[in-house]
């Protein structure tokens, strides 16, 4: 900038006062005193925007030495810097985000923020925002406030995202956008959030959470209690839920009923067949049960039941019926097989009513006695699955409603039957009627487990045992909200509720409810779940109602174990074995094996190593209910054969059998180590053993009622027949003395396979040696005729080959010979036999023919030779080394 000073005397120089002044002044003419100030390096405004200092100036002096140099006064100076547009806009944050409330229009969402850099209000201000992304329901001001255009719907667009910029006065855009996003949430309704409506229960993992994400959104309304019940629907899975799938026989001696215990439904079997013309529900993978329409009932057969009504009995059933029927329906009926329609006793259903009859048999006091007992309960006629145990002890019966008591709401009396010797029919599904010979009173429903016990059931734990289900829900309570929520299961733990004020304690016994199977092969399938919530609020008026909420839990598919029985299949035994005491063990050296396939993923070895799927079979124990033994071919013969088993090994092991002209058939759940141990001791017994010659059986073991069953291990015995030697044989039926007889004893055979019992030999017959003597002359006279056709061919052979052993010289200069004394003579004879059976391979089709059954008799001869008569004489062989060979 100029500067002009008017003094007297000539201006030397000027001179600035101030600390790091970027300014320097120069004197410009002397005379006049006229200067300019002038920067020394680059302004910036956004560092200085003015600049405050002094200046002075000096003249000249007097002298050379400018003595008595003269200064002026000193003058403030003021420098303004101007401004460039040299700075962009920046926006404070890199990314904003807001949530609103779909269906509501704002004024105002958001506030956006650049600021400039620039030190001029001009530049430094921000003019404008801009929203860049096109067709979106938004707009910003020049403030930078972002509002909606129109109202948001959360099912169009969960959330939007915006690119912003920013520009200032002078123009200048913003050098980054902006992200902006805003999400959009539902319009808020009570309700539970983080509920996966489908949770997978993989089988053997124990308890699986339902909710551990879960929580209540209220709304912000203030809530003062919440109850919930949870629900886990199970009946479609067999008898209402989960449970072991093994007879209703072997589940009572599981829960400790183990006594006098008859099964009138069995599973269809060889030894049960009176169910077989019942529909099932054809599959094993839960509860086998069985339907009646109200035209089907079967007739259990004599003897199975030996009740004496006078001691006290236990009857137990699953049933599910319904609707209520005006007639009576008939569970279990004993009548008058013949002449007359008298019901000695019978549970049936008659109004949805269950009801026990019990006639007593004649006494000496012909006075009314207790005959009809009545309960009237809802789960008669609600077409669920329910367990019933009834104990009898007369003149009181009590009754078990899936393992609650019910007393009788009315007893009815009645005389006792009159004096009969008319025998009983039992039936199930209806009654019969002896007098007009026919079926009557039949039911319409579901049963499953049918048994009568002797002995009255009043064991509270037996009763549980046989009702609880394998499935269900669980709650470990975390302690510190133990004492805030309350929890209450039903008695199968299909169904809690969960109550307490904390919600936020609540919430987390919400997150601690699981679901646990403990069966080790459960039932595959859907188990929905529902939740139904109530809520208490401080304002009852404005309360929110929060919606049931569903899911369910899909159990998967377990990996099926696959039973395998091996051992010895084939073998043979002496008929006095099969006629002794012990007789024949069937299974001496049985393996039951089960093994699970699971798929399992390895890496490769490889640099870019790759998952794959590999298959692996592991072994596996369980349990076994069943293992049946069954004749192939002919039935027994009970008068001279029969299958044995040691009882007293059977009854420690908790196993019964049951045997008939079909087999033998090993009830009772129990390891499969055990069943080896049982199926070792069953023995075949035969004492009659002339016109048997072999005997095959089947075995088959299976686990959880038939729902797993083993492969079929068929075993054949043969019986070796020993014949009494014969005394005062003749000369003359000698065997000849090239006919070396094999000796094999008996009884080394015993303890061999089949192919040891074929090489047995049986003590001929006369005739049987006679035959033999000729058959061994005839194939001499044919071995001596083939003998010396061989020997003229091969002496014609030789000849013609002697010819060309000339021409064909070996060149044997480079050759070693090599001695190996470990071969012998009689190697070196069968490798001659072998080149000549070449030879005499390229002959005619006759000479085929001869050579064929020349060899075979010869190996008959060879094989009847002791071996100290194949040679004495042993002679070294040569053996070609050819190291030094060329090709």
């Amino acid at each position: 900038m100029p500067l002009s000073l008017y003094l007297l005397s000539e201006i030397c120089g000027f001179r600035i006062h101030g600390q790091n002044v970027p300014f320097e002044a120069v004197v410009l003419d002397k005379s006049t005193g006229e200067g300019v100030i002038r920067t020394k390096e680059k302004l910036d405004c956004e560092l200085q925007k003015e600049h405050t200092f002094t200046i002075q100036a000096y003249d000249c002096g007097e002298g050379p030495d400018g003595a008595n140099m003269k200064k002026s006064h000193k003058a403030t100076v003021h420098i303004q810097v101007n401004d460039i547009n040299e700075y962009a806009p920046v926006f404070k944050e890199k990314t904003y985000k807001a949530t609103v409330i779909e269906g509501k229009k704002y004024d105002s969402i958001l506030k956006v923020e650049a600021v400039d850099a620039d030190c001029s209000f001009q530049f430094s201000q921000i003019c404008s925002y801009e929203i860049v992304t096109p067709d979106v329901p938004f707009t910003i001001d020049k403030d930078g406030f972002i509002k909606n255009t129109e109202k948001l719907s959360y099912g169009k667009e969960h959330m939007y995202k915006l690119t912003v910029t920013a520009y200032d006065c002078g123009k200048n855009r913003a050098s980054e956008d902006v992200l902006v996003k805003i999400s959009i949430k539902p319009t808020c309704k009570p309700s539970w959030q983080g509920f996966n409506k489908r949770t997978e229960y993989e089988p053997g993992t124990g308890s699986l959470a339902l909710f551990p994400s879960m929580h209540l959104e209220t709304c912000d309304v203030p809530i003062t209690s919440v109850r919930a019940s949870i629900e886990l629907e199970t009946n479609h899975i067999g008898k209402g839920c989960d449970r072991d799938t093994y007879s209703e026989k072997s589940l009572h001696k599981l829960c400790g009923a183990s006594s006098g215990t008859v099964e009138l439904l069995p599973a269809p079997s060889s030894s049960a067949n009176w169910t077989v013309g019942l529909p099932t529900d054809n599959g094993h993978d839960s509860d086998q049960v069985f339907e009646f329409n109200g035209t089907q009932a079967i007739k259990v057969p004599d003897g199975l039941v030996n009740t004496n009504l006078k001691e006290p009995f236990t009857i137990s059933v699953w049933m599910r019926h319904g609707p209520g029927s005006h007639e009576k329906e008939t569970i279990l009926c004993n009548s008058d097989k013949t002449d007359m329609n008298r019901h000695h006793y019978s549970l049936y259903v008659h109004n949805c009513r269950l009801i026990l009859l019990l006639r007593q048999d004649p006494s000496e006091a012909e006075n009314y006695k207790p005959a009809e007992f009545h309960w009237k309960l809802d789960q008669v006629c609600d077409k669920e699955w329910h367990h019933y145990v009834l104990n009898v002890e007369f003149p009181t019966v009590s009754l078990f409603a899936d393992g609650t008591a019910f007393e009788p709401f009315m007893v009815t009396e009645d005389y006792p039957l009159h004096p009969s010797k008319i025998e009983t029919q039992l039936t199930v599904g209806a009654c019969w009627q002896g007098g007009n010979a026919r079926m009557a009173q039949f039911f319409r429903g579901n049963l499953a487990g049918l048994i009568i016990r002797s002995g009255k059931l009043e064991n509270k734990k037996v009763i549980d045992c046989l009702y609880t289900c394998k499935e269900g829900l669980d709650v470990q309570l975390p302690e510190e909200v133990a004492s805030a929520v309350k929890v209450d299961f039903n008695p199968n733990q299909s169904s809690l509720t969960v109550e307490g004020e904390d919600i936020s304690a609540f919430e987390k016994v919400m997150q601690h409810i699981s679901y646990l199977n403990s069966r080790q092969f459960p039932t595959p399938g859907i188990r929905h779940l529902r939740i139904s919530t109530t809520v208490k609020c401080l304002n009852e008026d404005a309360c929110v109602g929060v919606p049931d909420a569903e899911g369910y839990v899909m159990v998967l598919q377990p990996e099926e174990p696959k039973i395998s029985l091996s051992g010895i299949d084939h073998f043979a035994r002496s008929a006095a074995e099969f006629e002794s005491q012990e007789g024949v063990t069937l299974f001496p050296e049985l393996r039951i094996v089960s093994t699970i396939t699971r798929e399992m993923e390895v890496d490769a070895e490889s640099e870019a190593a790759e998952v794959q799927e590999t298959v692996v079979s592991e072994e596996i124990m369980h349990n076994l209910d069943s293992c049946e033994v069954s004749v192939v071919g002919d039935e027994l013969d009970s008068e001279h054969e029969s299958l044995e088993v040691d009882v007293s090994q059977l009854q420690q092991r908790a196993l019964e059998m049951s045997s008939s002209n079909l087999g033998l058939v090993i009830n009772g759940v129990n390891t499969m180590a055990n069943y080896e141990q049982v199926l070792h001791l069953i023995r075949y017994k035969n004492w009659h053993t002339e016109a048997l010659f072999d005997r095959k059986f089947k075995l088959v073991c299976s686990e959880l009622n038939g729902r797993y069953i083993s492969n079929d291990f068929k075993v054949e015995v043969n019986v070796i027949h020993t014949a009494n030697p014969v005394e005062h044989v003749n000369n003359a039926m000698v065997a000849p003395s090239f006919i070396n007889p094999v000796h094999h004893a008996s009884g080394d055979l015993s303890g061999h396979n089949l192919a040891n019992a074929h090489q047995a030999s049986v003590v001929p017959s006369a005739a049987t040696i006679v035959i033999v003597v000729c058959v061994s002359f005839l194939v001499l006279m044919i071995f001596m005729g083939v003998f010396r056709i061989r020997a003229a061919h091969q002496r014609s052979v030789r000849d013609q080959e002697s010819g060309k052993e000339n021409e064909m010289d070996w060149d044997d200069s480079a050759l070693t010979i090599t001695v190996n004394p470990m071969e012998t003579y009689e190697d070196q004879h069968s490798s001659e036999e072998e080149e000549e059976e070449e030879e005499e391979s390229e002959d005619g089709e006759e000479e085929d023919d001869i050579t064929s059954a020349e060899s075979e008799s010869s190996e008959d001869e060879e094989g009847g030779e002791p071996e100290d008569q194949q040679g004495t004489s042993r002679q070294q062989q040569l053996e070609w080394d050819d190291s030094t060979l060329t090709y």
